[in-house]
């Protein structure tokens, strides 16, 4: 029996917390995350957030050499599109060298024409992705 007037304490303690303490997610924005990755290429649209590799994104993700962002830092135009070269996602078994956190970039490796670039899929910097058989 004191096991479930525990029970019912701990239950009316978690109702009373979720209607009073509990803030709601609604519209929670960037400040919840703290700030976007410093990475000089992008950074991945999942956590942890690592750094892509010169050549994952396209062209079109910077703007004036800085990265217009994915995920929760995304400050694109509403409607974007842009290309990324999915071959050097570690989601889909690229294992080779990315950049670190804070590390420069390398004044050879330009953001604003890639030399030999070829996207295979294309994403909105929201999670949305587009490419073959995903049109």
């Amino acid at each position: 029996m004191r096991g479930v007037r525990i029970l019912c304490v701990a239950g009316v303690a978690a109702m009373a917390w979720l209607i009073t303490g509990c803030p709601m997610r609604a519209g929670v924005g960037v400040a919840a995350y703290g700030p976007p990755p410093d990475c000089p290429y992008g950074y991945y649209n999942y956590a942890p957030y690592d750094c892509a590799p010169y050549g994952y994104y396209g062209p079109e993700w910077f703007t004036n050499g800085v990265f217009i962002g994915v995920g929760p830092w995304y400050h694109g135009p509403r409607h974007f599109w842009g290309h990324v070269n999915n071959t050097y996602d570690r989601h889909h078994g690229y294992n080779g060298p990315a950049p670190h956190r804070g590390e420069q970039r390398d004044q050879a490796h330009r953001v604003d024409r890639i030399e030999n670039f070829h996207g295979n899929e294309t994403r909105d910097g929201r999670g949305h992705v587009k490419g073959p058989g995903r049109d």
